[in-house]
């Protein structure tokens, strides 16, 4: 039986018995279970408890947002994130710093990312290279791409340039097919790292042309463009960003671009397949995280934000300027994109002769 006490009640009749010790009786005063006090606290506390949650989420954000770009410093995916930082930065009210956080194909950004709190204050600057390709390079990459993230959106897309310096004798792609077939072995090719799309573009063109190409890694295509500025490689397919300025001083020369358009700021640079190149288009496109179990509120209000970013003139202006086509979807289509292309590319690496490590 429940332990009773006494509650104020309309005047009664006298209550036959004693109250329990701890309780005092006073004509007018009738017993109520203890219990039941109990369950009213607890039901209040709940209450309170999801009050307290939603003004959290509601008073979203209330500190520095930490956008980790696990990339180099200098590349495309690196100027498109602090640009869009300090552009959500202004919308909130809160600064955005990005942490360039490079090394393992973008693994190491991304698995500080996954452990991280999920309160919308942490978030990496993704790419395809990370959630779709470094699937089928590591065994082990620190992260589920789809278990560990709460996908926000994709904020771009584009291809790479070939570029090689301008003292090769070789102006066209057929050109270059041509010299490295007469130099099998010889010709050295620079990419940001083992999976990226400059290092898997290149794999395909070796293998579409029958040439033979010696791969050399660096840590982003920033180093890979320095290192076909000083001689010590031939070829690049290159983000934009590093290569652009190299471009117009006439440093380096432009073959093609691998994306499916042309880049407006590269207007006369051929696609791949105009070039004579058959094959799927091989595109690098960028996006938004957020750790697993961020509120939905505050997924939805960084989507609401990155879109407004997305379609400020300057952004679209500087986007373009990179090579870069500025997207803005929801999280589903996000999600939907790793979802489709991940097989898609597991048969790109299958073809080309990559095997995970």
């Amino acid at each position: 039986m429940s332990k009773l006490c006494w509650t104020r009640a309309r005047p009664r009749r006298h209550v036959k018995g004693l109250p329990l010790a701890g309780c005092s009786l006073e004509p007018g005063w009738r017993p109520v279970a203890l219990a039941s006090v109990a369950a009213v606290a607890l039901i209040w506390a709940a209450m309170l408890a999801t009050s307290t949650s939603a003004r959290a989420e509601t008073a979203w954000p209330t500190r520095t947002i930490r956008l980790v770009a696990p990339f180099s410093a200098g590349g495309s995916s690196d100027l498109m994130g602090r640009l869009l930082a300090q552009k959500v930065a202004d919308s909130l009210g809160q600064p955005v710093t990005v942490d360039n956080r490079p090394g393992a194909g973008g693994n190491i950004g991304h698995e500080i990312v996954a452990r991280s709190t999920p309160d919308g204050h942490t978030l990496v600057l993704t790419s395809s290279v990370s959630m779709v390709n470094n699937v089928q390079l590591y065994k082990r990459p620190g992260f589920d791409p789809v278990a560990d993230f709460a996908p926000v959106t994709m904020i771009g897309i584009s291809g790479t340039v070939l570029v090689v310096p301008a003292t090769l004798p070789v102006k066209t792609v057929a050109e270059l097919t041509a010299f490295a077939r007469e130099q099998p072995g010889k010709l050295n090719y620079g990419s940001g790292g083992r999976g990226t799309t400059a290092h898997i573009t290149a794999e395909v063109f070796r293998t579409a042309t029958g040439t033979e190409l010696v791969h050399v890694p660096y840590k982003g295509s920033g180093d890979a463009v320095a290192a076909l500025l000083t001689g010590q490689i031939q070829m690049v397919f290159s983000d934009t960003a590093p290569a652009i300025a190299h471009i117009r001083a006439g440093k380096l020369r432009a073959l093609a671009v691998s994306s499916d358009r042309r880049f407006p700021v590269l207007a006369d640079v051929p696609t791949l397949l105009e070039a004579g190149l058959p094959g799927e288009p091989l595109q690098t496109w960028w996006g938004i995280l957020a750790p697993t179990s961020t509120p939905a509120t505050v997924v939805a209000r960084l989507n609401e934000e990155f879109g407004r970013a997305l379609k400020q003139p300057e952004v679209i202006d500087r986007f373009t300027a990179l090579g870069v086509f500025p997207m803005h979807t929801s999280p589903e289509a996000l999600s939907e994109r790793i979802r489709i292309e991940t097989p898609r590319m597991a048969r790109i690496f299958k073809g080309a002769g990559i095997e995970p490590e």
